[in-house]
């Protein structure tokens, strides 16, 4: 099967892309797609089993550098270099040695730290959004909540979070974008603010996360220019972008789930299964990123050939009913809970402790300040974003009562 006759981007499987996968497990287990935009061509593998058995399979490379000259620039025309040189697009021993430089920030014990700061930011968005009465989830608190927390680890200016927004917004949801050149326009804005907030920290060092990049750099620690562009872009784009969505979905989950907000908001004790539930049944990373087949691999009787993208489908994982019982039930309680929500293997999401921190003070004030809260549109109104990579919504409009 190729084309796109299993289409990820048409409105209704925006609004639940739950049957379609359902119906790849069944019929196109590993199945080749099309991108729309870039028309780069991928495979998608939806089962748990071979999505989590890919995810750790040394087949698969994350570094396109691996490819040939003719692959790479087919699959990365509108790519900026210094945006990618990065630990999530990086094999052993890069990857290793990138990922160690910046794992001591994101410890779970440094990340527990930040919990007076995080409750007290959510505080002070939840009583805002408490004075208006009727807000955007998203707008007055899933987003300036994880995108101040990780500006404020960087030590990037809080100020300037709209635009990292709307960069973020037309690299990751190229389908609503406005065309191939904002994507590359959005890039190159990346990379400028980059350069120029590295060139500020060199001539004054500050207490946070880019001083400490460049200290390592100065001391030889094998950090190369192009990497410590890319590392920023990632920390930024991936501390803030996975959260937001969990928060926005999570919500809506919990308010289209009445009986499993009640059982929540009475057993507070509940609240770390519940995000790992919203983490399974919404999945805010709906696709894995890209890797690359570095030799022709068979799976479920299809041949992918050498230098082929592959994509692993990671809400599809989660919704298999040959792992998870009733998948489509939506259980704050659930355990055992082995979803994929933050990847498997050693690309696993290195800001898993700080987005589950997050998670958990913002629900827990929700549940306790806004015991009246409700969807303010009927949920077909809603309008979900064009990506099948992230899985969010452009806005969430509740009554906080």
């Amino acid at each position: 099967m190729t084309g796109n006759a299993y289409d990820l981007w048409t409105p209704a499987h925006r609004a639940n892309p739950r049957p379609l996968y359902a119906r790849l497990r069944q019929e196109a287990p590993v199945v080749r797609l099309v991108e729309p935009v870039r028309q780069a061509p991928f495979w998608l593998v939806s089962r748990y089993e071979d999505v989590v058995a890919l995810l750790r399979d040394g087949r698969l490379a994350k570094d396109s550098r691996k490819l040939s000259p003719q692959r790479r620039s087919r699959f990365f025309r509108l790519s900026q270099d210094a945006l990618t040189r990065h630990m999530l697009n990086a094999d052993p021993p890069d990857h290793t040695r990138l990922r160690t430089l910046v794992s001591q920030a994101f410890t779970p014990r440094r990340i527990e730290a930040l919990r007076p700061r995080i409750t007290a930011l959510a505080s002070g968005l939840l009583e805002a959004a408490l004075a208006q009465g009727s807000v955007d989830f998203i707008d007055a608190f899933a987003f300036p909540l994880p995108v101040i927390v990780i500006a404020e680890m960087l030590g990037v200016p809080v100020e300037d979070r709209d635009p990292f927004r709307a960069w973020t917004h037309t690299l990751l949801v190229p389908q609503a974008s406005g065309g191939l050149e904002r994507i590359k326009e959005a890039g190159e804005n990346f990379v400028q603010y980059f350069t120029s907030l590295l060139e500020r920290r060199r001539a004054e060092p500050g207490d946070d996360l880019v001083s400490a990049l460049l200290a390592a750099e100065e001391q030889g620690d094998r950090l190369r220019a192009n990497e410590l562009t890319g590392m920023l872009f990632l920390l930024l784009v991936a501390g803030h972008e996975t959260t937001v969505n969990l928060l926005g979905t999570g919500l809506l989950a919990l308010l289209q789930h009445p009986e499993q907000l009640e059982r929540l908001r009475a057993d507070p004790g509940l609240m770390d299964t519940a995000v790992e539930e919203m983490l399974r049944y919404c999945s805010p990373v709906e696709t894995s990123t890209t890797r690359f087949t570095v030799e022709p691999l068979e799976l479920r009787g299809q041949m992918i050939p050498a230098e082929e993208m592959v994509v692993l489908g990671l809400l599809s994982a989660n919704h298999d009913p040959e792992v998870f019982a009733e998948p489509e039930r939506f259980d704050v309680g659930r355990t055992p809970n082995k979803h994929v929500g933050f990847g498997f293997g050693i690309h696993y999401c290195l800001g898993a402790p700080l987005a589950r921190l997050e998670a958990a003070v913002a629900f827990g004030l929700l549940l306790e300040r806004a015991p009246r809260m409700e969807l303010a549109v009927a949920p077909e109104h809603l309008e979900w974003r064009k990506s099948a990579f992230i899985r969010g919504l452009e806005k969430l409009p509740v009554s906080l009562g």
